[in-house]
């Protein structure tokens, strides 16, 4: 309906507020429920080139209304086996590129620690992922929820796709009940300890190591759980982030080994689950346990399964996907 507000008309449109330019009369105090402070000043609404938000009036043809972009969006818990755990990413199917800066808004809006964004050219997927302050050249957990998307709800039936990606080509298969990736190896080197490193983490560290991001080794499960980081200074180091690992415990939750991972410097200060870290530390733990198939447990508070396999220079890395909402975005 319309509102006749002094000079400032107003009409809702699918829940949202078109701004509609009255030619006919000018000088306004009113703008969105504004007290009128002179009567005499102009209204913003009617300066032409000061539109809130984009939003600009058809020139004398009478009602200017809004248009919709509409943008699947879904939310899908990886390595997980049920909603609540694992580590939520969300997944936007697009149809063409937008520019940079709203993907990198829409991350930040969505607050999650990445969102993937795809299309689809020809037979070929591309795939790009934003944490809430970068785009990353490598992400595990959004990886494995966009195949989710595209096997379960784009093209069902499908059994294996390939994204072209930053990082070269990445396929997923599906294997029972499992999502397997096929990602790089990118095996650490050990380095010497920085105090900045040992001051912000805190614990007692038996090996330091790294690749993309600082490897820090300690001697029990019990110890990397017990760790609480100064994310203030952890946001200082010279590496993307730190993964802090120990040999996995005995028992119930037994695994081979637990990690956690840190990246306050990217918008993440704890990822709860990290596909990416184990391209580190699958090589790593394989070489010392003396095993190339292992179970790996993240032990953030959310926490997380992962099922890993050391292949020369790629690694597998496979876990479970629980869907938990779908909608979409309209800008």
């Amino acid at each position: 309906r319309l509102v006749e507000k002094d000079t400032c008309r107003y009409r809702i449109l699918r829940g949202s507020l078109a701004i509609v330019r009255d030619p006919h009369r000018a000088g306004c105090g009113n703008w969105l429920g504004t007290r009128r402070t002179d009567r005499n000043a102009a209204c913003p609404v009617h300066t032409r080139d000061k539109w809130p938000l984009g939003i600009s009036p058809h020139p004398m043809q009478g009602p200017a209304y809004t248009t919709c972009m509409e943008i699947p969006i879904y939310q899908v818990d990886a390595f997980a086996r049920s909603p609540f755990s694992g580590n939520p990413a969300a997944v936007c199917p697009l149809k063409t590129w937008l520019p940079d800066a709203t993907l990198q808004a829409i991350a930040m809006e969505n607050n999650l620690s990445e969102t993937a964004y795809f299309i689809k050219e020809g037979g070929a997927f591309h795939l790009r992922w934003f944490t809430p302050g970068v785009e990353v050249d490598l992400c595990g957990h959004a990886t494995l929820a966009s195949a989710w998307v595209i096997f379960e709800k784009l093209e069902p039936g499908r059994t294996s796709v390939t994204f072209q990606t930053r990082s070269g080509e990445l396929t997923v298969m599906r294997k029972g009940d499992l999502l397997a990736m096929d990602f790089p190896s990118r095996r650490p080197e050990p380095v010497r300890a920085t105090p900045p490193l040992l001051e912000a983490l805190g614990g007692n560290p038996v090996e330091i190591w790294a690749a993309r991001d600082y490897m820090v080794v300690y001697e029990t499960e019990e110890e990397v759980r017990a760790l609480d980081p100064d994310m203030t200074l952890l946001s200082k180091i010279d590496r993307f982030a730190v993964i802090v690992t120990a040999p996995g415990n005995a028992g119930e939750h037994a695994c081979d080994f637990a990690s956690r991972f840190f990246a306050p410097a990217k918008g993440v200060p704890e990822d709860p689950v990290t596909g990416s870290a184990h391209c580190s530390l699958i090589p790593y733990w394989a070489e010392r346990l003396g095993k190339t198939h292992m179970y790996a447990r993240q032990v953030s508070r959310r926490g997380g399964e992962l099922y890993c396999e050391l292949h020369g220079d790629r690694v597998t890395i496979a876990g479970r996907a629980a869907p938990f909402l779908e909608g979409m975005i309209r800008l």
